[in-house]
């Protein structure tokens, strides 16, 4: 995601590899290793690239992800096509996606599974997944989310981080961008129950699907396969509440949870 990002903000100014190159002192051959991640970035590149395209700390974020090569290759490939979507569709059945997490619920989401996790590390990757976040924003990507009502129902952190996780929730709950659905308890089993999937459309039409369980992924380009999951997510979308039925439903839950604050 790191070299498709540069890749992107450079053609986004016009400049070619060497144009880039020059101003950063790379060739332009090292320079197009990083951009296809054949090359790691070197130390300090990400603060030069952020300053030189005025990009807040978003390749700082990224590169201290990168550096540290903690996610499969097929979610790498998954990010970088991420950063390329025009609409992005996802169902999750036990937890807000990513892309929609504040991050306390990440932290308290990713120490449930790595409670060991050094404090760099954990700061990290709740900082590359809220990095995700403003890119999506800042590119004005289309985002709907199906949500199981057991993403509601099972807590993270204590009652003050879902509260506030619950108001992020009814902020995109419909806008011309995005569009937020709960699948209530009642529909009973589906397609996707087994885990958690995501559907990434390109400027060019096609989709591309990806379906995650706890530790493993699985990216799909086949055209065929991904029409197949976007069938099926076609599907629930028309079973699950209205965005409107489903803000009531968050923030039903938001009101049921006891009074906390944070530690």
């Amino acid at each position: 995601m790191f070299g498709s990002k540069v890749r992107d903000a450079r053609n986004e100014e016009g400049w070619s590899l060497e144009q880039l190159g020059r101003k950063l002192g790379l060739s332009k051959s090292h320079l197009g290793r990083i951009e296809t991640a054949d090359y790691m970035p070197p130390p300090g590149l990400a603060e030069r690239l952020d300053e030189l395209f005025g990009r807040g700390n978003d390749f700082r974020d990224l590169y201290r992800l990168a550096r540290r090569e903690i996610h499969p290759d097929q979610f790498r490939r998954r990010m970088e096509l991420e950063s390329k979507a025009i609409a992005i569709r996802e169902y999750t059945p036990q937890i807000v996606p990513g892309l929609l997490q504040t991050a306390d619920y990440a932290r308290a989401q990713c120490l449930s599974y790595y409670p060991t996790a050094e404090a760099g590390w954990l700061r990290d990757l709740v900082g590359a997944r809220i990095a995700r976040q403003r890119d999506v924003r800042t590119r004005g990507t289309h985002l709907s989310v199906i949500l199981d009502e057991a993403a509601l129902r099972r807590p993270y952190g204590n009652s003050a981080v879902m509260r506030e996780q619950f108001a992020r929730l009814l902020g995109p709950s419909l806008t011309p961008y995005s569009v937020i659905q709960v699948l209530p308890f009642s529909h009973g089993g589906h397609a996707f129950a087994g885990g958690s999937v995501s559907l990434l459309t390109l400027d060019r039409g096609s989709v591309v699907a990806y379906e995650e369980a706890v530790t493993t992924g699985v990216l799909l380009e086949d055209q065929d396969e991904a029409n197949e999951r976007a069938r099926h997510y076609d599907l629930l979308a028309a079973s699950a509440l209205s965005p409107k039925e489903s803000a009531d439903m968050i923030r039903s839950a938001m009101e049921a949870l006891p009074h906390e604050q944070h530690p």
